[in-house]
């Protein structure tokens, strides 16, 4: 994306076509669908109505900080509540793409988020434990392949792909393989392989898709409202906080695993953070934010319906008054 941007900026005429794109997006599809294991169901029966409870109040919060942004902030439309999402960076730049918001800064906000949230994430499990969590692991780019799993992988993006987008579904190519691919996951009927060249080839469409269509005006606009984004992905990290520690009272599970479960997004680097820190219930923690994961996909559109209404409404009332 930091690629595309430069690009964008100095004139590139060039950009990702329509067909790419949506492979990508059923490529991600099937990657969250991969997140859904048979370990997390167990988890997520054990706790639901905490984890929905949990989960619900979070969106909410951060929607709220959303439509804020939307109203006060210089944001236009829809794009406060995508760029403010509390997880699920590369879908919600997908989705706000379908949905006609401005990506450039949706994947502007997100991408803060991520980088925020991995940095308090990391501090909190430092203070903690005494010392850090184990280091990232070593990608691995061209793993042994199971052949079959990839096959059936690739042929549930391929086909869930192209009915989603005759579906006319926004991020229909995305949301298809990646529903079906989820209750086949998690059921044990088939398994996700995904390997890491592949998703490396994924992100990168995806972030030139964004980064190409940047100008030298939209990175301006975007450092002029870095200030209200800080200060809307803290607000979240605090709100975050402060819900970890009731979840920890309540529910009697340790402090870090509260605070890791409950942390807003970044997935992935807090299954590393949680993996190592002794006494974190790893089941738990990873539930959670799965849960929460695919819950963000979905609950998108409607949110964002709604706070355009509530942005409309708004403008109507101003023009009225004046």
């Amino acid at each position: 994306m930091a690629a595309g941007i430069l690009a964008g900026i100095a004139g590139a005429g060039v950009r990702v076509g329509r067909k790419p794109y949506a492979a990508a997006q059923a490529v991600l599809g099937c990657m969250i669908a991969g997140t859904v294991t048979p370990t997390f169901a167990t988890a997520f029966l054990r706790d639901w109505p905490l984890f929905l409870a949990v989960v619900l109040v979070t969106i909410l919060v951060s929607s709220l900080l959303g439509l804020l942004l939307a109203l006060r902030g210089g944001l236009p439309g829809t794009t406060g509540v995508w760029g403010t999402s509390p997880g699920a960076a590369a879908a919600m730049v997908v989705m706000a793409d379908a949905y006609g918001a401005d990506v450039r800064m949706v994947a502007f906000m997100q991408y803060s988020r991520v980088i925020c949230v991995a940095l308090a994430a990391s501090l909190v499990a430092h203070l903690w434990v005494g010392s850090g969590a184990s280091a990232v692991p070593e990608t691995v780019w061209f793993p042994p392949l199971r052949l079959p799993a990839l096959a059936g992988t690739l042929a549930l993006a391929a086909v869930g792909g192209l009915v989603g987008a005759l579906s006319r579904i926004p991020s229909g190519a995305m949301l298809t393989p990646m529903l079906a691919g989820a209750i086949l996951h998690a059921t044990g009927l088939m398994t996700i392989e995904l390997p890491e060249w592949l998703l490396a080839g994924t992100y990168a469409l995806i972030g030139w898709r964004i980064g190409l269509v940047f100008t030298g005006e939209a990175l301006r606009h975007a450092a002029q409202v870095l200030p209200q984004i800080l200060l809307s992905i803290l607000a979240l990290i605090a709100f975050c906080g402060g819900l970890a520690f009731l979840l920890a009272q309540a529910v009697g599970v340790d402090p870090l695993t509260a605070y890791l479960a409950t942390s807003p997004g970044g997935l992935d680097s807090v299954a590393i953070i949680a993996a190592g820190s002794p006494n974190v219930d790893m089941p738990f923690v990873m539930a959670l934010q799965t849960v929460r994961f695919c819950l963000v996909v979905l609950a998108g559109p409607p949110l964002a319906r709604a706070v355009a209404r509530r942005v409309a409404g708004r403008n109507r009332s101003t023009g009225e008054s004046k």
